[in-house]
């Protein structure tokens, strides 16, 4: 997937970003080269492949050093909740702002 520099110009109207020809030109061959990045990436077969739980797990064996998942602070939902105007169920009620 290759960009044009109209796809840039496009693009950087929906930012509200002002780029000169110049700029617009750096920014269309580094985004082309990133795609291309993208597609060479892609193009890897690598079926069978096992996912690494680290990058250096490729390099040698390391034990992740994981705790134990659990709460390490009081559950103060109640207390939080008392100032606030509108609660239900535990939840804060706020005003719609969507239609």
């Amino acid at each position: 997937m290759a960009l044009t520099p109209d796809d840039i110009r496009r693009l950087a109207h929906l930012a509200r970003l002002e780029l000169s020809d110049d700029q617009g030109e750096r920014l269309l061959t580094r985004l082309n080269g990133f795609f291309d990045l993208v597609e060479t990436m892609r193009a890897v077969d690598t079926a069978g492949v096992e996912p690494l739980p680290h990058p250096i797990a490729a390099v040698r064996d390391m034990a992740l050093r994981l705790r134990d998942d659990v709460a390490s602070e009081p559950d103060q939902r109640a207390a939080n909740q008392r100032s606030a105007p509108a609660v239900e169920d535990g939840l804060f009620l706020v005003p719609r702002v969507i239609e």
